[in-house]
């Protein structure tokens, strides 16, 4: 990528990538990229205001479901995969299974079980998919899973973490959660909060990964297209994978 950026870049990206992409941000600039003017919420929500007019030139997604939507309309390009991100447990001190033991222990009524908001975050909607593969070993899973889990983050009127305190890390001390479903690299950002927390992996049965995508708006001139490719691209794909993010 060559040239000087005369113009901001309005990037609108999902809320697990915000780390990676303030770095990539730079790189994206020294690179000779426009600057971007970053976004980070639940994608679901992101994807509703770009909906209502938001003028995002890029949006990347913690599901490829979005940007496939806003591409369906035809003023979207995309979307590219760029990166991936397992889903894990966050478990907290007083629980101390392991991933053979994390199934029986997501069905206990004693064990309280947290996730994010489905249809405004993936992250939500990724954790009904682990619901949906406990339901193929053990019948009525899902219904009993998805009545009982808190749903605690990624939405509109979830409850905001204090400055300085990351979500996930003050969502299981606040609601004395024992489990959260949720990305890889959330669970890692959570224990640099919390150190005594966690990071389970799920077990082969249960395991879903998230694939992220990214898209850009037809029609603003080349920068846009130019960004979202350079994603794929060896530095920026260092820097994903430096964050704990697999690449595709």
């Amino acid at each position: 990528m060559s040239g000087t950026a005369a113009a901001l870049l309005r990037v609108y990206a999902a809320g697990s990538l915000r780390e990676p992409f303030e770095a990539l941000a730079l790189k994206h600039r020294e690179a000779g990229g426009p600057e971007w003017l970053p976004e980070f919420a639940a994608a679901g929500l992101l994807r509703e205001r770009i909906e209502a007019g938001a003028p995002a030139e890029v949006f990347a997604s913690a599901n490829l479901a979005h940007p496939q939507a806003l591409a369906a309309g035809g003023r979207w390009g995309g979307p590219l995969v760029f990166a991936h991100n397992p889903l894990c447990a966050i478990a907290a001190p007083q629980w101390q299974g392991d991933s053979a033991d994390l199934l029986d222990a997501m069905l206990d009524p004693g064990i309280r079980l947290g996730t994010s908001t489905p249809r405004a975050d993936p992250s939500g909607d990724y954790a009904l998919a682990v619901f949906e593969r406990a339901e193929a070993l053990r019948p009525g899973a899902r219904t009993a899973l998805a009545a009982k889990a808190l749903t605690l983050t990624g939405g509109p009127q979830s409850p905001r973490a204090p400055e300085g305190r990351n979500t996930y890390a003050w969502v299981m001390a606040e609601h004395r959660l024992d489990i959260f479903i949720t990305y890889r690299t959330n669970a890692e950002r959570a224990r640099r909060d919390w150190p005594a927390l966690r990071a389970v992996a799920l077990p082969d049965a249960l395991a879903v990964r998230a694939d992220y995508g990214v898209a850009w708006r037809r029609g603003d001139g080349p920068e846009a297209e130019a960004m979202a490719r350079w994603l794929l691209g060896p530095a920026a794909q260092a820097t994903l994978a430096s964050h704990g993010f697999e690449l595709p």
